[in-house]
């Protein structure tokens, strides 16, 4: 509360109080929760805090330190261009990835430098976990009623354009 030059402590006292209503919006307090992690983080990292869910699931934000919007989306382009596929981001960014916790909070710190020389040298993912992915969207497929395209899905990303990209 803040009492201005011509306002007296006793008029400032009779003001209501300002109400805080619960929404159920988790969202700003994890977004702020998150703002606060990637602080704690050096720059040209890529953040996934995934936030326990009461239902049992997740809920995955993303965050990038300082330098990290610009090389994660530097990354992706170089990914896409030499036809790296999903199997092969997971292989990348699971070699790097430092996984902390904030209490139920899970923290996947993923350095950019490195998989940025990855995706330069043409690391790719190892054949059998693109079969287990073939596998797993073959079921899911089969589970809709769907035909399963050829393949696996394009590099997912570690940039903000290509993760945030609806319908990616």
């Amino acid at each position: 509360m803040t009492i201005s030059d011509t306002q007296t402590v006793t008029e400032a006292l009779a003001e209501p109080p300002l109400a805080l209503i619960p929404t159920g919006d988790v969202r700003p307090v994890e977004k702020a929760i998150a703002e606060s992690i990637t602080g704690q983080f050096e720059p040209e990292t890529w953040l996934a805090i995934t936030f326990p869910r009461p239902d049992g699931g997740v809920r995955v934000r993303w965050a990038w330190t300082a330098g990290g919007v610009d090389l994660g989306n530097r990354i992706d382009g170089l990914a896409l261009a030499a036809g790296l596929d999903a199997v092969d981001n997971f292989h990348i960014c699971d070699l790097h990835c430092r996984e902390s916790w904030r209490g139920r909070i899970r923290i996947g710190a993923h350095p950019l430098r490195p998989v940025l020389a990855d995706v330069q040298a043409g690391v790719r993912g190892p054949e059998e976990r693109r079969a287990k992915l073939r596998r797993v969207i073959e079921l899911a497929a089969a589970e809709r009623g769907q035909t399963a395209r050829p393949g696996v899905p394009r590099w997912i990303g570690v940039g903000p354009d290509l993760l945030n990209r609806k319908g990616a």
